[in-house]
């Protein structure tokens, strides 16, 4: 009889194949829940809801650093994302280059999530703009914050302030009470976040970058980064008792993306054969972007850790080894 475990995450398309049961882990049952990154981190780190989940990079490693050792992460990685080229800004403010957001008021769903990690990262390696230089609004209070489960402390050379539970970031946006976001959620229908203005397309606010895709082109032919979200987390208590079923997942997963990445190359052959991408494409469209494992994500990985120590958010920089399962590390 297979082991049956819950499973979270996010439905995209290199998880699809495991939600629609085309990809089976051996020996597993999986069942499982749709859930919005926002919500599903909350309920994972707070009541431990699933088996096995998507997991935010930082939470995962402050927990650690923080002596939590309920999780084991495994090395898939199938939310990845240039977060840090859609910082929002009013257009009232005279943010046209990253050292305007010196002194402003920056709205963020909250400051230890992976995405504001890596923003902050992103300014103060590429830009020289300090997390110290600006000033944060977060609007996650402790009841539904994935910091509050993880114990997290605003660094003492950052000012952190907290949304009133009464108001949310997109109305303070649009109130003129702040200057801008270094990430903003709306209309995401989960438990956590509270704002629902489009603020992306609404005429008093722009990104920072004028074109945050050229932004993100140069960032990735300079460093080779393409930053990692979240991993994937199953509990200790069962890959102790089953320490087979890690490898199993991580090549059940292996095999979903292979799928996604077949439909993707697919797609891409149709759209240069048709004339509509210029035959130069096609050696860039081919590179696979989203690899699961260790190897291919080493650098990734590690500058996430950097960045975390750095911001004050975990108290040393935490090794790979002390977040992933020993049997994957190879991977």
């Amino acid at each position: 009889m297979d082991l049956q475990l819950s499973i979270a995450m996010a439905d995209n398309p290199r998880t699809r194949a495991i939600f629609d049961h085309r990809v089976k882990p051996d020996g597993i049952d999986l069942i499982c829940t749709p859930l919005h990154a926002s919500e599903l981190f909350w309920r994972q780190l707070r009541f431990g809801d699933f088996d096995v989940s998507e997991m935010s990079m930082s939470s995962l490693m402050m927990a650690v650093a923080g002596g939590d050792d309920r999780w084991v992460g495994i090395p898939i990685f199938t939310t990845r994302r240039m977060f840090q080229v859609g910082v929002l800004v009013r257009k009232d403010r005279g943010i046209d280059k990253p050292d305007d957001l010196k002194g402003k008021k920056m709205g963020v769903p909250e400051y230890q999530q992976t995405a504001a990690l890596w923003t902050r990262g992103y300014l103060q390696h590429e830009y020289n703009i300090h997390p110290r230089d600006m000033e944060f609004w977060m609007e996650r209070n402790d009841d539904q914050s994935q910091g509050a489960a993880v114990g997290f402390k605003p660094p003492k050379d950052v000012k952190i302030s907290y949304i009133p539970n009464d108001t949310n970031m997109g109305e303070m946006l649009l109130q003129g009470k702040l200057d801008g976001a270094l990430r903003y959620l709306a209309g995401t229908n989960n438990l956590v976040d509270r704002s629902s203005a489009d603020l992306y397309r609404h005429p008093d606010f722009k990104t920072l970058f004028s074109d945050p895709h050229a932004e993100g082109v140069r960032f990735y032919q300079k460093t080779g980064i393409y930053p990692i979200n979240h991993g994937m987390v199953i509990k200790r208590e069962i890959a102790e008792r089953h320490p087979w079923v890690i490898l199993n997942i991580f090549k059940a997963f292996q095999q979903a993306n292979e799928i996604a990445e077949k439909a993707r190359k697919e797609a891409v052959e149709y759209h240069l054969e048709t004339g509509l991408l210029p035959p130069e494409a096609r050696k860039a469209l081919a590179t696979p972007l989203i690899r699961h494992g260790i190897q291919a994500n080493r650098k990734v990985l590690e500058t996430t850790a950097q960045y975390s120590y750095e911001q004050g958010l975990t108290p040393r920089l935490m090794k790979l080894e002390e977040l992933f399962a020993p049997s994957v590390m190879e991977q």
